[in-house]
């Protein structure tokens, strides 16, 4: 305890040993008094008066330790707290007095504080183990850039180990251009530990108020190898099913010819059956190469060629494209985006012509802000969507006479700009909503 300390407890215990001297002293003068004018002799009256002396300066001081030893209790228990023991008890008088209460309610405070800290640490050994078995890099900065918390999946991606890279600047690790970034990213390259592509991802958080970054930095070579996988043997089995599909009555047909070519004498309608089976092996031969011809179409689609785009303007343009039904509009802000005004007419045009073709009713299209981005609604008020699992999968429709790209080049034009479209089912009635949300800033891939 320093001298400041120390000195304002004993100024405060003298002060309540002059006060109990001061309470004392009418009574303890008024005895002495009395001793030197009804005592007998002066040996009585001096002994009376030192033993009157020695009693007043007794009781002062029993009531000076009475009031100062509680607190000195309580000083104490609050020093332990203050550095973390918790082991200390404050023991309770056996009267139901202020006193007590105030040791039993100090007692339920080391009680909560404990149970608290014990939970805290179980709750930072698990973050701890958790941080460590994730195959994710966890990288913490505070306020001055510098690095603060580290996970081993984060020492092997820069390779080095957290005692030689505790505290030093993001510049140093290579990793100072991802804290300029806002929203998620995604980049191909090397660490010094590891290349591929990444996902990176930060937040913000604050520790005993000061702002600290945190950078998550995720490889996605893996999942994104996964998903080619299976985006080859959808393929695959799409192309298998149609080429066969288109192969299978060919070969047959050629079956046939060639059995007819070879029969001696021919028959009398030979011309005509080949003939007509050189058509049916022409159609599927036509069929197929269009089908083919849609799939390069897909895989070729251009970058966008960024301009800007006045959202007003665009909806009204793409919507006046629309003859067959008349489209509701609830125009939102006026606001300008960034992106490729074909690319953009061709997506909404798309949109607006699969709600025509699904609604009973009408179709309306809306805009408005969200954050950063702008929302572009299609809704219709059709029978809804019965199966949403398969919206997006090349050359699969619904309808008669559809190609099954629409929705597929749609999206691939919306993820293009940075943005997403998604089609779900509405809550209020029947009918489906087409969602396009795309950013307000350059953002695109």
């Amino acid at each position: 305890m320093s001298r400041k300390h120390l000195g304002e407890r004993i100024a405060f215990e003298h002060k309540v040993f002059l006060m109990a001297m001061l309470v004392a002293l009418p009574s303890t003068a008024t005895a002495i008094a009395l001793v030197f004018i009804y005592g007998d002799t002066a040996r009585l009256q001096w002994t009376v008066t030192i033993l009157l002396v020695l009693f007043w300066l007794a009781v002062a001081a029993a009531v000076r330790e009475k009031v100062v030893f509680p607190l000195r209790t309580i000083s104490n228990l609050l020093a332990a707290l203050h550095e973390g023991d918790f082991s200390f008890r404050a023991r309770p008088t056996h009267h139901d007095d202020a006193l007590s209460e105030v040791m039993i309610q100090l007692n339920a405070i080391v009680d909560t504080l404990r149970d608290q800290r014990s939970s805290a640490l179980e709750a930072t050994a698990l973050l701890r183990k958790v941080m460590g078995e994730i195959d994710v890099a966890i990288f913490a900065f505070d306020a001055h850039r510098k690095l603060k918390l580290i996970n081993r999946a984060g020492e092997r991606l820069i390779g080095k180990p957290a005692e030689r890279v505790m505290g030093l600047a993001a510049a140093d690790l290579g990793l100072e251009e991802f804290l300029a970034e806002t929203a998620p990213t995604s980049v191909r390259g090397g660490f010094p530990g590891a290349s591929g592509v990444w996902g990176i991802r930060r937040g913000e958080f604050r520790e005993r108020g000061a702002p600290h970054s945190l950078l998550v930095v995720a490889d996605l070579t893996r999942p994104l190898r996964e998903e080619e996988l299976v985006a080859w043997q959808r393929l695959v089995r799409v192309l298998g099913h149609e080429i066969n599909n288109s192969l299978t009555p060919v070969k047959s047909i050629s079956e046939s010819l060639s059995k007819l070519v070879m029969s001696n004498p021919l028959p009398e309608d030979w011309r005509e059956d080949t003939t007509r089976g050189l058509e049916i092996i022409s159609s599927r031969a036509e069929a197929l190469n269009r089908f083919t011809g849609a799939y390069a179409r897909l895989a070729r689609h251009p970058a966008p060629v960024i301009q800007e785009v006045r959202v007003r303007d665009w909806i009204a343009r793409t919507v006046a494209l629309e003859t067959r039904m008349h489209t509701d509009v609830q125009a939102g802000e006026d606001v300008v985006i960034p992106g490729d005004p074909d690319q953009l007419d061709q997506l909404l045009i798309n949109l607006l012509r699969n709600a025509v073709d699904a609604t009973l009713g009408g179709v309306t299209v809306e805009w408005k802000l969200t954050g950063a981005n702008l929302a572009v609604s299609v809704i219709d008020e059709g029978l809804g969507l019965a199966n949403s699992a398969n919206l997006f999968v090349p050359f699969f429709t619904t309808k008669p006479k559809g190609s099954g790209i629409g929705l597929v080049l749609s999206r691939q034009i919306a993820e293009a700009h940075g943005g997403s479209l998604t089609l779900t089912n509405r809550k209020d009635r029947s009918g489906a909503i087409a969602l396009l949300t795309l950013p307000r800033r350059p953002g695109f891939s």
